[in-house]
């Protein structure tokens, strides 16, 4: 089975739940923005939860299927509809042969997860479905997808009609606190600098994609006076090059925050404020270009224990869904 598509929407690529152990050589783990969703999307229509499925960012593409299968879609509300009829989100629904999947306007959100009965049936790359646009890698030729292609399904049976309730989709608020843990180059900016950091009410910005999201509106950082080290850049935030874990917290100058996301560089020469608690990551991808959010300092022993209430949530999930 391929599935047709007829308009790719505005980025929309074939993602699954990452390609772990390559960090170290260039090649983040990348995969779906939103996991909790991918791993939903699949769960509803019958798949592995570990499945290729595509992942829609603010628009989403046109779809015309080969044969019948089981659809469903999560993360962001894109009301999905089927030759023009409006289907419901989080829940699947069956489409045939001939049928068209459209989808309306974004209403909250940012990235809408599309799953397939079967899954997306790309080549495995280095153990993953995923896409590496930035490295050509991956996913469906190793780029976004664009009308004219035909994807190709894997053999699957799902059940129409099953969905989650709302109170297991974990969404969030229009408004939002980012946890943070301080990190190792904390020490590089001013006390008043630090305080007026978490103070300060940011706003996402345009420049918000699968590699970083960039925060604007906050007042700048002061630096503390130092001879800049040999190998660093002339930047204040510039380091002698260093990894960058997922989650890391950059301000290039001073002025902007960026959160590296998914498909983000391992290593380089700005400094770190800290790292986004993963708990959290699940949000920034649902981020929507200005969109307010504050900064939040955390413990290791707080982070440690919001990873273990979003592991609960999403075991309760897959358990309601798996039963």
């Amino acid at each position: 089975m391929a599935v047709k598509v007829i308009t790719p929407g505005l980025a929309t690529s074939v993602q699954d739940l990452g390609r772990p152990g390559y960090y170290h050589v260039g090649i983040p783990e990348g995969g779906g923005m939103d996991r909790f969703a991918t791993r939903i999307a699949n769960l509803l229509v019958g798949n592995e939860p570990r499945e290729a499925i595509l992942e829609a960012t603010f628009l989403g593409p046109e779809l015309e299927f080969t044969a019948p299968a089981v659809v469903a879609v999560t993360g962001g509300e894109l009301p999905p509809k089927v030759n023009g009829d409006e289907r419901p989100t989080w829940e699947s629904f069956s489409v045939k042969a001939g049928d068209r999947l459209s989808f309306g306007y974004l209403k909250s959100g940012a990235r809408a997860y599309i799953a397939i009965s079967g899954g997306i049936d790309v080549p495995v790359v280095l153990g993953s479905r995923t896409t590496y646009v930035l490295g050509a890698l991956g996913g469906f030729e190793g780029r976004v997808l664009k009308a004219g292609d035909e994807i190709p399904v894997g053999t699957g049976t799902g059940t129409p009609g099953r969905s989650l309730p709302a109170e297991l989709r974990g969404a969030g608020p229009s408004s939002v606190e980012l946890r943070m843990l301080p990190g190792i180059y904390w020490h590089r900016i001013t006390e008043a600098a630090g305080k007026r950091f978490f103070e300060d009410t940011w706003k996402v910005a345009p420049e918000a994609d699968r590699i970083g999201y960039r925060f604007k509106g906050g007042t700048p950082l002061e630096f503390v006076a130092r001879e800049q080290p040999f190998g660093a850049g002339s930047d204040p935030s510039n380091i002698v090059d260093a990894c960058y874990p997922y989650g890391s917290v950059q301000v290039p100058s001073g002025t902007e925050p960026i959160v590296l996301h998914r498909d983000a560089v391992s290593g380089g020469g700005y400094m770190m404020l800290g790292v986004v608690i993963s708990a959290d990551m699940d949000r920034i991808a649902q981020l929507q270009p200005h969109t307010p959010a504050q900064f939040v300092p955390v413990t290791l022993e707080q982070a440690l224990a919001a990873r273990a209430d979003r592991r609960t949530m999403l075991a309760k999930a897959e358990d309601y869904l798996t039963a």
